[in-house]
């Protein structure tokens, strides 16, 4: 006789019974058009350089740089996110080699999309930190602070000269107040009407950005904690979220991704634009440290990082895995 309404009257478990059912099942997905690839190029290398703290990670020479360009092409990577490293003895107060058209990161702009043209979106860095020799986002007053509207003037500049090198999207992540309207009203003044903005809207002061520091070859001394975003604040976000959308943002971020996926989730639910979560640096280390200890398994754990950034709203990931997580997809 067949009893009815024992007990455990549901099973969930009936849904997790072998991999065919959980995939059929699952609630989330990443796949490579959702990951943007960070890439350093460096001027005046040979040979790229390992970053000792991102095993696995280069500074690129402009020869490599395209090399993975075409990398990500073909593994179906969305976009490719640039950083430029340039020659120490060039870095200056004002970040001069940020604006120059023959500066490392326009080069290399201008380098990708000749080898790669549209078929992978170039994004590139509008921030002063890698170009001034005091290693900050701005330009400094007199008093050694960071002059908020000075570093505008700076910024709208960077911007011009990227876009002219051929960026698709321009990555303002200096945390400036006001740093995405003066770009846009830049790039529309200067016939640049269709190249984006991803605004980094949540860049939190974190522990995490070690890494990217070697990266860089970041001169900075002291911390950003006068600009970038305290990481106890969550309504604050809230608010750089609205004037950054005011401005005329196209997409949004979230920076770091991982301890930051409650501000992620809160930001995914709140706008309509298209949002981007970074797996900085310290992310990135700490995976890759803790596997080579034996400690976990590095490609679930890959796996499962990024699909929980993407369970928490992000559409788009920036994450150093980009091609190795794509080919795996």
């Amino acid at each position: 006789m067949t009893t009815y309404g024992s007990f455990p009257g549901s099973r969930p478990r009936r849904l997790r019974t072998t991999p065919a059912m959980r995939r059929m099942v699952a609630e989330t997905r990443v796949h490579p058009s959702d990951l943007i690839l960070p890439a350093f190029v460096r001027e005046g290398i040979s040979e790229p350089v390992p970053i000792s703290a991102m095993p696995g990670v280069v500074q690129h020479t402009r020869d490599t740089l395209r090399k993975a360009a075409v990398e990500a092409v073909e593994a179906g990577v969305a976009g490719i996110m640039l950083f430029g490293v340039p020659l120490e003895e060039k870095k200056d107060a004002v970040g001069t080699p940020g604006t120059d058209p023959d500066g490392i990161l326009q080069v290399a702009i201008r380098d990708v999309r000749s080898e790669v043209g549209d078929d992978l979106i170039v994004m590139s860095d509008v921030c002063l930190d890698e170009t001034t020799d005091h290693g900050h986002c701005g330009v400094l007053d007199a008093q050694g602070r960071v002059d908020n509207d000075a570093t505008l003037e700076r910024y709208a500049e960077m911007a011009q000269v990227q876009a002219d090198a051929g960026a698709h999207v321009l990555g303002p992540s200096g945390m400036m107040d006001g740093q995405v309207g003066v770009i846009r009203d830049a790039l529309d003044q200067t016939g640049h009407e269709d190249v984006a903005i991803l605004a980094y809207t949540a860049k939190y002061s974190s522990a995490f950005y070690g890494p990217f520091r070697e990266a860089v070859g970041s001169s900075l001394k002291g911390d950003r904690k006068t600009y970038q975003q305290d990481p106890a604040n969550l309504r604050e976000s809230m608010r750089e979220l609205a004037l950054d959308l005011e401005e005329g943002a196209d997409m949004v971020m979230v920076k770091p991704a991982g301890p930051y996926l409650d501000v992620l989730a809160k930001v995914a639910q709140s706008v309509d634009v298209p949002v981007a979560a970074y797996q900085i640096s310290g992310e990135y280390a700490m995976v890759e440290a803790a596997a080579e200890k034996g400690w976990i398994d590095r490609d679930k754990a890959i796996h499962e990082t990024l699909t929980g950034i993407k369970r928490a709203g992000a559409s788009m990931i920036l994450t150093y895995w980009a091609v190795e997580a794509a080919r795996a997809l």
